[in-house]
Parts: C-alpha cells; sequence; structure tokens
C-alpha cells in the first residue's frame, strides 16, 4: 500500500470510528499526543479526545462522515496536508422533524508513521459552511 493510501485509511479509520462511535478504531489512528482543533474547541491528548465519542453519541441521533480527497506531503516518517471531508449530523427534532446539519470540512491533518502505521499528531478543522435541512423518512410523500 502506498504511503498516500495508507494516510486515507487514517482518515476513512477516524470517519467510520466517530460514526460507529468506536473508541478503538480512533485509539489505532491517534497517537497519545494527538491534538484536535475546531470552531470554538481544542482538544490535546488521547484520552481527552476520545471523549468526543461519547459527546457525538451523546449530541446527535446518528453521523456520516465522508473522506472525499487529501493532498499531503510525506517526509520520511511525517506527513502533513489536507483532507477534504463531508460531516453529517442528525438533530433530533423537538417540534418537528429530525434536521440534518451538514458541514464541508477541511482538516489540517499532520501524521506520524510508527511501528503500526500512520497516525494523526493534529487535526485542524475548518467548515467552509455549513447547511441545515429537514430528514424526511425513507418513502415520506410530499
Amino acid at each position: 500500500m502506498s504511503d498516500l493510501a495508507a494516510l486515507r485509511l487514517t482518515a476513512e479509520t477516524y470517519a467510520r470510528g466517530a460514526d460507529r462511535r468506536d473508541k478503538a478504531m480512533w485509539r489505532a489512528v491517534l497517537c497519545d499526543d494527538i491534538e484536535i482543533v475546531g470552531p470554538g474547541f481544542a482538544i490535546a491528548g488521547i484520552e481527552a479526545n476520545l471523549g468526543s465519542i461519547d459527546y457525538l453519541a451523546h449530541a446527535f441521533v446518528a453521523t456520516r462522515h465522508v473522506v472525499h480527497d487529501i493532498d499531503a506531503v510525506i517526509d520520511g516518517d511525517t506527513a502533513h496536508g489536507e483532507t477534504r471531508s463531508t460531516a453529517e449530523h442528525r438533530v433530533a427534532g423537538k417540534d418537528g422533524p429530525d434536521m440534518l446539519m451538514v458541514w464541508a470540512i477541511r482538516y489540517q491533518d499532520q501524521w506520524r508513521r510508527d511501528g503500526t502505521g500512520w497516525r494523526f499528531t493534529r487535526r485542524e478543522l475548518a467548515v467552509d459552511w455549513e447547511e441545515l435541512r429537514p430528514v424526511h423518512a425513507v418513502g415520506a410523500t410530499s
């Protein structure tokens, strides 16, 4: 597997881990000294970041993270680059239908290769735009 394919697999494992609420998946792709930064938050260390999985489970009915593409510069056992993604967050409707909050994301990523593969050392999340729309049940008529 090429290094670029391995970096993509790291990003996809992170996305699946978020959607499945699977801390083991995140533990497999995050360095112990990981820092994840985004709009209004900065979380340092693997244990603190694994707590984000609990937040996702509490805040949203479901999520779906899709990795679109990655540009990366690899220098030995380190890499940096940008991962473009979409994150969909299903929010429970209080007085109406559930809503889908969709983020267009650009992660500014840093990776380090260790004996088990590539892991994130830093992810900085930039949200280019957000869209909010109602969720329609499958088979529903308008």
